[in-house]
């Protein structure tokens, strides 16, 4: 993904900002909504991916399935598909495994190291490039595609100060 005029970046001052961004994300979610989370290790992508799981009411321990490559959270108020494509080569692996039909189904598919398969998503997503400035602050940079992924990424534009 290249750096856009419509990209919001935002700092996050703290691991716990991270996680508030994701909740208020989280509450806004509908089914079928998908959010691109790239970074190197350690950026904070799970962070935020455990505050959307807060936001969608789920229940459970939110890590990362770096060995699994998915974990259903089905406690809360929409599914969360939490994927990890760090291990993952291509994209032809992910149609394998099937993961195709989470993409189109009725929960949120939350996906870290969405670089590695960029030619797969449809036409609404939510990017999310998450980058560490200082040894605890990070920029978030969100880059929409589609209507309601403008919207998620405008009302959290407005929501963080």
């Amino acid at each position: 993904m290249t750096e856009a005029e419509d990209t919001i970046c935002l700092r996050i001052a703290s691991p716990a900002r991270m996680r508030n961004l994701g909740e208020k994300l989280g509450k806004m979610l509908e089914p079928g909504s998908i959010i691109l989370l790239t970074g190197p290790l350690g950026s904070g992508k799970t962070t935020l991916t455990q505050g959307i799981a807060k936001g969608l009411q789920s229940s459970g321990v939110i890590n990362s399935p770096t060995f699994t490559l998915l974990k259903e959270h089905t406690t809360g108020r929409i599914p969360l598909y939490h994927f990890d494509f760090y291990r993952v080569d291509d994209q032809a692996e992910v149609w394998s495994l099937g993961f195709d039909d989470y993409f189109s189904g009725q929960g949120v598919c939350v996906i870290e190291w969405a670089e590695r398969t960029p030619d797969i998503w449809g036409d609404d997503w939510l990017w999310i490039r998450i980058e560490q400035t200082l040894p605890q602050e990070r920029m978030a940079c969100l880059h929409a595609s589609g209507p309601k992924s403008t919207a998620y990424a405008q009302k959290l534009k407005g929501a963080i100060r």
